[in-house]
């Protein structure tokens, strides 16, 4: 989660001569200076590590059914009726798909670091600075914005394929055939989890990812250097 926080030491490539409250105006701040191939390049590579924090353990074994932020739980309709489900006897089934409704989240957040990569890649020295001098979320925003459609794309394949192997697909069909077969049920459970799964894994990311940032600029413990210092210190 740190990583995030080495961005804004960026602040002063971006400024080696103008007093450090030009970062109120990041544009002008880099228009103002000489900002070669080396240090956009640096800049970029900072930007791309705060974004990475996103990901941050996600991607690991368990890094979501042991999260108590972050584990997905079954889609709300399911978790209303939980109860009704234990007493139709489907109380395992509805164990077995939530453990791998998030290791199917596992495998699909690592595929976010190609996507990120390609986003900072393709992003301007202007973007650049206007992130650095933005608001609270400013970086985690652009993200969201460039990246939310790719990301999507990515992890619903590998969410599907993950669900299918498990025989999670499978179970939780199951377990919403039998459930919408009770006489009386109004409001049917959805049997498609792929989608679901994949926006809530999306969100989990950029969730942390937020706090991360939010973090660095308003907490002076997480100011680690002595540029971030100078540079919010006074906020």
């Amino acid at each position: 989660m740190k990583k995030i926080c080495v961005l804004f030491a960026t602040a002063l490539l971006l400024s080696s001569c103008a007093n450090l409250n030009q970062l109120g105006n990041g544009l002008n701040a880099v228009n103002s200076q000489n900002t070669g191939n080396t240090t956009n390049t640096a800049i970029k590579d900072l930007l791309l590590q705060s974004a990475l924090s996103g990901i941050g353990n996600l991607g690991t074994r368990n890094g979501f059914l042991n999260n108590s932020l972050y584990k997905i739980l079954l889609p709300p309709e399911a978790q209303k009726i939980a109860g009704t489900l234990q007493m139709l006897g489907l109380g395992s089934l509805v164990n077995n798909v939530e453990t791998q409704v998030n290791h199917s989240a596992e495998q699909a957040v690592v595929l976010a670091k190609p996507i990120f990569t390609n986003a900072v890649k393709n992003m301007s020295i202007t973007d650049a600075a206007g992130l650095i001098a933005g608001g609270d979320n400013s970086i985690t925003n652009f993200f969201k914005q460039k990246t939310s459609n790719q990301l999507i794309a990515a992890f619903m394949p590998v969410i599907k394929a993950s669900l299918d192997k498990n025989d999670a697909t499978k179970y939780y069909n199951q377990l919403a055939t039998t459930y919408n077969s009770v006489p009386l049920v109004k409001n049917k459970l959805n049997p498609d989890l792929t989608n679901y799964v994949a926006n809530q894994a999306m969100n989990a990311m950029f969730s942390q990812m937020a706090t991360a940032e939010k973090n660095i600029r308003h907490n002076p413990a997480q100011q680690t250097t002595a540029a971030l210092k100078q540079i919010f210190g006074n906020k």
